[in-house]
């Protein structure tokens, strides 16, 4: 039997049949379920029944032209990679990215009903390769696209720093049509993937009125509906759950149904057309999101200082606290001129400096705090800001730019 077969074996009063993958034991064998799920088994080759022989997948034309139709609007796909580009390699028993922004559109016939499409690949990574260099040529991308006449964009992006791209692109852009980054937990050949609905969703959302940059994904763990999330409130709350996406300290932007492709909204937003198209893409790399723990020693401050990092961000305890042996080394980077934001872990509700005698030393050493504002989120703001005002960081961090810092925090969210 050859990977890639269907076959079904017996254990253990247990029937089991799916698709042979690679194993790297001799006496083990790895089947990949119809749920799309994978079961290892310590079962001899003999005991394996081959129930239908694979078949070689032919690959997706990626030089047929896109159908174009008269009268639906223009929407830009731009492929960074990730799991919604990907998909199962029985050589390895990986996910790989191998899909381009054609292929995807060409396997989601659904799509063309929505608008006509633009696709470009930028990139082809799964996104734990992102770095502030990827996230200004995207930036510079997007900006192309819209100059070109595009009436949305679409980036597909892998999940697990989405965030990051997200928050990167609400700073370096305003832009006056939809910008939606869309990714997928589970890959396109897996019964239980998340990439059509998301994929479909987000093209509504880019034909939509919602001029901001977003993140769509599944809302629940059914196929419901789809979850607008703002690019600066946005987190990935679980490893795996199709509804691992969550806005956090403010509602959701807005949903969209799956089955209606109807959206609902439930926060302001920018409308398509308020704003003209501005590109501020540059970013300065060398800052570093630095976790306080228990106990944990502050040297790690006098580390990034002497390494010539241009701007912290440290993710304190409860409302922004770290102990008291680190003052010192939040008054040194202040005197060194290398700004020092303060956030905190809890990651809903908002940091303050001022209630207990630790909060009041840090503001005092220089700390800046960063309000409700996401870890990762002020570590991708301080890298705008020191690149793009340098001059006004204290003031800029303090003040929302791209709907990251709110005035009040709702007791509901």
């Amino acid at each position: 039997m050859d990977l890639g077969d269907r076959i079904s074996v017996e254990r253990s009063g247990m029937s089991y049949e799916g698709v042979l993958m690679p194993s790297r034991r001799k006496d083990h064998v790895v089947i990949k379920l119809d749920n799309g799920y994978n079961v290892g088994l310590c079962v001899p080759p003999s005991s394996l029944k081959l129930v239908e022989k694979g078949q070689e997948l032919k690959p997706l034309d990626k030089d047929k032209p896109l159908r174009q139709r008269e009268g639906l609007p223009m929407v830009s796909i731009l492929s960074t990679g990730g799991t919604i580009a990907s998909k199962v390699d029985y050589r390895t028993g990986a996910v790989t990215s191998q899909f381009s922004a054609g292929e995807i559109i060409s396997a989601i016939p659904e799509l063309e009903e929505i608008a006509n499409y633009h696709a470009r690949v930028i990139y082809q990574i799964l996104s734990e390769n992102m770095r502030a260099d990827y996230w200004m040529e995207l930036a510079r991308a997007v900006a192309s696209e819209i100059s070109s006449g595009s009436e949305g964009v679409i980036i597909t992006h892998g999940t697990d720093t989405m965030m990051y791209t997200a928050a990167a692109l609400s700073f370096m852009l305003k832009s006056p049509v939809p910008v939606v980054i869309v990714g997928s937990q589970r890959s396109s050949d897996r019964p239980s993937s998340d990439a059509a609905m998301n994929a479909i969703s987000a093209a509504t959302v880019a034909i939509s009125d919602i001029a901001e940059v977003c993140v769509v994904m599944h809302g629940s763990t059914s196929d419901d509906y789809c979850s607008i999330h703002r690019g600066t409130r946005v987190r990935k709350m679980h490893t795996s759950r199709r509804d691992a996406f969550q806005s956090m300290n403010q509602p959701p932007l807005g949903r969209v149904d799956y089955l209606s492709r109807k959206i609902k909204t439930f926060a302001p937003f920018r409308h398509r057309g308020e704003e003209s198209l501005v590109l501020m893409d540059k970013l300065e790399p060398r800052c570093a999101l630095v976790k306080y723990t228990p106990g944990s020693s502050p040297e790690i401050l006098n580390y990034y200082i002497d390494k010539g990092y241009r701007g912290l961000v440290i993710e304190g305890t409860g409302l922004g606290h770290v102990a008291s042996d680190w003052i010192e080394g939040i008054r040194r980077a202040t005197e060194e001129n290398i700004p020092l934001v303060v956030t905190s872990q809890c990651l809903r509700g908002r940091i303050c400096d001022r209630v207990y005698d630790t909060g009041r030393y840090m503001l005092d050493a220089g700390a800046i705090e960063g309000e409700d504002m996401l870890p990762e989120v002020a570590l991708v703001k301080l890298m705008w800001v020191l690149a793009n005002r340098p001059d006004a960081v204290r003031s800029m961090m303090t003040r929302p730019l791209a709907g990251e810092i709110s005035f009040s925090t709702p007791i509901t969210v």
